[in-house]
């Protein structure tokens, strides 16, 4: 096992005391600031687990069309719209749409959500895009 692999596997080890002791101790022994942005001595000094505890938020790419609600008045228009979107035969449709809210598309890119969503609110449903 290299020195390097040796330190990650003992620092994985360190309690929150003793990470808080060794950054005092890297700080003073090398004359660095952890608190300073950027920097190898920042990302050093740092426990084990610290990346993990606050994660990069990441851009969402895949979205999910979930039907909220559909009118009476308007269902024969959105029963319509909703086996365009889902592909299902017009015996299904009715079954599908029983129990709401209800995703009508999981994991498409936002512009089909948007478009999908668009056709639904023009033929009078509830639409959300999560």
């Amino acid at each position: 096992m290299s020195t390097v692999n040796e330190i990650l596997e003992k620092l994985k080890t360190l309690t929150l005391l003793e990470a808080s002791e060794l950054v005092s101790k890297i700080e003073e022994t090398f004359g660095v600031d952890a608190s300073a942005p950027a920097g190898g001595a920042v990302m050093m000094a740092a426990p084990a687990g610290a990346a993990e505890a606050a994660p990069k938020e990441e851009e969402k790419t895949l979205f999910d069309v979930v039907l909220e609600e559909i009118p009476a008045d308007k269902k024969v228009s959105i029963y319509k719209v909703v086996r365009s979107i889902a592909n299902i035969a017009v015996n299904q449709v009715k079954e599908f749409t029983g129990t709401l809210p209800k995703a009508l598309k999981e994991g498409i890119s936002k512009e089909e959500a948007q478009a999908a969503k668009q056709q639904l609110e023009d033929a009078g449903a509830k639409v959300k895009i999560v």
